[in-house]
């Protein structure tokens, strides 16, 4: 079993422009944000991805279709034989970008948050529920396979059944649900909103219910159990192993730098940049023992912790910014 996913994916941020400022982006994208990646860093990122085992390109943002050379992108990834998703706010989907699109994406990713009062407020924009679903007949009649992404907080589990209903509604075959995480704009505007165990019970719970109630949407719930993780695939000492064949996603943020598992994972653990350094390099110099140390020890304290539920990216996240931490300390007091 693989860290998150049983295919490899290369997870991309390619600008960090965005036509909305959310209050729970990971990312701080908005408007006047101009960060963006040149195109041959990563389709010469992708090629050398390809042989590392990673088979599917997730391009997220910022908004991805803000990207100038997005279809150049997916072309490329599509001729190395990868699979393609991209996950979008929505509003940018006329029938003219739709048709661009396809052809070129496995998945359409789109984000809703839940009934169009929470979704306004979590896109911090009035409207911008109606002005995504004005979008979503065009996406049905596209024939691009799509599916929704919903940010699960301490209070809208119960919106849950909204998201799986209008997923019905338009024929999207796929609700995911991934837990808030306190990254980016999120940690300053919605720090108390991160959903507690207890939450994530109640998620995992509703999301079972959903997906037993419809055989036309299915519902995946980004929360593990203690037995999910103890099958994790590290590798150890010697054993010959293709990144790809363990570490997924494998992110590359839009400065270049390429971090394990999620937006925002401090950087003590990342591989480097790719500015000077191509991924098969990066991939190759990294000593990936201190983030294997950090998969373990915090992999068998969850299990020992007996906790029925938790965010496993979270989890991380936070073991990483302790060991980050503990680090300084012992660095100024020598």
């Amino acid at each position: 079993m693989r860290l998150t996913a049983d295919r490899g994916i290369v997870q991309v941020h390619p600008t960090r422009r965005c036509n909305l400022t959310c209050l729970h982006c990971y990312s701080s994208s908005g408007p006047r944000v101009a960060a963006t990646t040149p195109l041959e860093l990563l389709t010469d990122a992708l090629d050398d991805a390809v042989e590392l085992g990673y088979s599917v390109l997730s391009v997220s943002g910022g908004e991805p279709l803000l990207y100038r050379p997005l279809l150049e992108l997916l072309a490329h990834a599509r001729s190395r034989g990868m699979r393609t998703t991209v996950t979008t706010n929505g509003l940018l989907l006329s029938e003219r970008r739709l048709a661009e699109l396809h052809g070129l994406l496995d998945v359409l990713a789109i984000s809703v948050d839940g009934t169009p009062e929470t979704h306004d407020v979590m896109r911090n924009s009035r409207g911008a529920f109606a002005r995504l679903s004005s979008r979503l007949p065009g996406v049905a009649r596209s024939g691009i396979p799509f599916g929704f992404i919903t940010t699960l907080t301490q209070s809208n589990v119960d919106e849950l059944d909204f998201v799986v209903g209008l997923a019905g509604e338009y024929g999207a075959g796929l609700v995911q649900v991934h837990p808030l995480e306190p990254v980016g704009a999120a940690a300053s505007n919605l720090a108390g909103a991160v959903p507690d165990d207890q939450e994530l019970g109640f998620a995992m719970f509703e999301g079972l219910v959903q997906a037993a109630m419809r055989d036309d949407v299915r519902v995946h719930v980004d929360i593990a159990r203690p037995a999910d993780i103890a099958g994790i695939t590290l590798p150890i000492t010697g054993e010959d192993l293709r990144l790809g064949d363990w570490l997924t996603p494998l992110v590359i943020e839009t400065d270049g730098a390429v971090v394990p598992l999620t937006y925002g994972f401090p950087r003590r653990f990342g591989l480097g940049r790719l500015e000077g350094a191509g991924l098969a390099d990066l991939a190759r110099r990294w000593d990936a023992g201190p983030f294997v140390e950090l998969c373990t020890t915090t992999r068998d304290r969850l299990i020992a912790e007996r906790r029925p539920f938790f965010n496993w990216y979270e989890e991380m996240r936070r073991a990483a910014l302790r060991a980050e931490s503990g680090r300084v300390r012992l660095a100024r007091a020598g």
